[in-house]
């Protein structure tokens, strides 16, 4: 699509699939990217921006959010490229999953780090926001493309997938090679560790401003 190269068609499509936004203000007639996450992974927002560089006119940015939080985030300049997913992803203003969906290892670790966790031996994926059968499609792509099973889980009202067992071995063999260091508790079941770290990265960050 467009002057994308196969690396940040894989990350747009991944960041699609968890955190990252497409919009097209009423006034312009293509879309931007816009790439938002906690201030604990600055090095995934900085990652994230090297790859689309060429697009923006500025790099990533703290900005404090709600209570105590600080995202860390950029935005991309209004271009066809992203119209083209923007078309796709949100025919009507609302993202959805196309029916043209196609994954490949690297949108799948982008996917992960996005919106993924590891709970004992299974994967989870936050698929919340997407419709049943959306959610039904996005299992049948994991199983066609990749051979991982899985199904729903329900969080309080809402479902998100999990990955089984044996599949969640061979998903973290996939994605472990795109993973980065800041991310890769990610794949290890320690919670608590993560919670830490996690408070730790925030007082430290509002301390040093």
């Amino acid at each position: 699509m467009g002057s994308l190269t196969s690396t940040q068609q894989a990350i747009l499509i991944g960041s699609l699939l968890g955190d990252g936004t497409l919009r097209r203000q009423m006034d312009r007639r293509n879309a931007l990217f816009e790439v938002n996450h906690a201030y604990k992974h600055k090095e995934y927002v900085d990652w994230k921006w090297k790859n689309f560089y060429e697009f923006t006119l500025t790099g990533p940015k703290p900005r404090l959010g709600k209570g105590t939080r600080v995202a860390y985030r950029f935005t991309m300049r209004s271009l066809p490229e992203f119209t083209q997913y923007y078309i796709k992803f949100y025919p009507k203003r609302i993202k959805q999953i196309p029916l043209d969906l196609r994954l490949n290892t690297l949108s799948l670790a982008v996917w992960f780090m996005d919106d993924g966790c590891k709970s004992r031996t299974a994967i989870y994926l936050n698929t919340q926001k997407f419709s049943l059968s959306e959610q039904h499609y996005l299992q049948g792509i994991l199983l066609k493309t990749f051979g991982i099973n899985s199904s729903l889980n329900r969080d309080k009202k809402y479902f998100r997938i999990r990955i089984d067992s044996k599949s969640s071995i061979l998903m973290c063999n996939l994605i472990e090679p795109y993973i980065l260091p800041c991310l890769r508790y990610k794949l290890i079941n320690d919670p608590v560790t993560t919670e830490l770290k996690n408070k730790i990265s925030n007082k430290n960050y509002i301390l040093s401003r």
